[in-house]
């Protein structure tokens, strides 16, 4: 099994998300959190959707300011929201988590997490996608969300796992987990193929 195999690494995760935090200790592996550094999120406007998250991934690998030992393994994500063609990321405040929900209202997006794997003898990148279909949302319901879950730190200004995944998702097509910001089951397949 894989915490077996990873008994003789040190896999280190770039995030200060706390749900990615969670949920790659659910794979029950030993894992440091590294602390925060400095990333210039910037890409091409002309870059395709698909591309972006597997960009922004490696740019945080890149940017990560310490050498890797020979059984270290650097894990980095960027989760991005895609809706009515344009990305949807962290929102800038209040008014603009609102103007998001508002978008994702009664309509499909889609959710697109990059993952990059580095050590120091390989890179591994993957994309996942994952289609989120909201209801329609009350005015007064989105203000309740925002109020009682201040989501401003989250891609598209909500969290699945909060009440707003209870309440207004009627469907998902893809990983769960995904949507929370790192798609398990397939990162334990690429750690598993990379070791």
């Amino acid at each position: 099994m894989l915490h077996e195999k990873l008994k003789s690494y040190r896999l280190i995760l770039a995030s200060q998300s706390p749900r990615r935090q969670a949920l790659i200790k659910g794979l029950d592996v030993p894992v440091t959190l590294a602390p925060a550094y400095h990333v210039d999120e910037a890409f091409p406007p002309e870059m395709p959707k698909e591309e972006v998250p597997i960009f922004l991934a490696r740019a945080k690998s890149g940017a990560y300011p310490h050498p890797l030992d020979d059984r270290d393994v650097l894990i980095t994500a960027d989760t991005l929201v895609w809706c009515k063609g344009e990305f949807l990321g962290k929102p800038a405040g209040e008014a603009d988590a609102r103007r998001m929900l508002r978008l994702m209202s009664g309509s499909t997006h889609e959710v697109l997490t990059g993952v990059c794997l580095r050590s120091s003898r390989q890179t591994k990148t993957f994309l996942s996608s994952t289609l989120v279909r909201f209801r329609p949302l009350a005015e007064d319901e989105i203000s309740y969300y925002l109020s009682a879950y201040q989501p401003y730190d989250k891609a598209g200004a909500y969290g699945i796992q909060e009440w707003i995944g209870y309440a207004a998702i009627e469907r998902i097509e893809g990983s769960y987990y995904n949507v929370m910001g790192l798609p398990m089951q397939r990162l334990y397949v690429e750690l598993e193929k990379m070791i």
